[in-house]
């Protein structure tokens, strides 16, 4: 695995596919941020409250000229069924191999249990915040949104 990455480094290109089998590409996203959101499992609780706590917010992030992503290893039918069962707004993109978490360098948890992280990145592909939190999915949400409030209002100089 990578080393995990922070704030000031360029992000991996990610190129992988969503739910649709739609190729998501970052280099596609035409000048918008990115909040990039690793998850352990589809359909679980933490993860559920996660992905819906993004949902609520997916309208602000948007006008926070903001696209986001959630990414686990799950397949794509398991990403449907979530995203539908959840009324989810944002592709989920299926890792298969967990690659794109490699290359983030997302940690697992005990060895066993994929990490939960979010990366948030902006227009030119540099990482501004990396919040790594197992336990508190609805933060990963608060989080990217004070970032992304501190990017529009210019004053992301702080390293966060």
């Amino acid at each position: 695995m990578a080393a995990a990455l922070v704030p000031g480094d360029s992000a991996p290109p990610i190129a992988l596919p969503d739910a649709e089998g739609i190729e998501r590409r970052s280099d596609q996203l035409g000048g918008k941020a990115l909040v990039l959101f690793f998850y352990p499992k589809d359909d679980t609780p933490g993860c559920t409250m996660e992905a819906c706590a993004f949902r609520d917010s997916y309208a602000e992030f948007q006008e926070l000229g903001a696209e986001v992503w959630g990414v686990s290893g799950d397949d794509a039918a398991s990403h449907r069924r979530f995203a539908g069962r959840h009324q989810l707004p944002f592709p989920l993109l299926v890792d298969g191999g967990n690659r794109l978490r490699k290359a983030f360098g997302v940690p697992s948890v005990l060895g066993l249990l994929p990490g939960r992280v979010t990366y948030v990145i902006d227009a030119e592909g540099v990482i501004r915040h990396v919040f790594n939190n197992l336990l508190d999915g609805p933060a990963h949400r608060s989080e990217a949104r004070k970032v992304l409030q501190q990017l529009a209002a210019g004053s992301a100089g702080s390293g966060s």
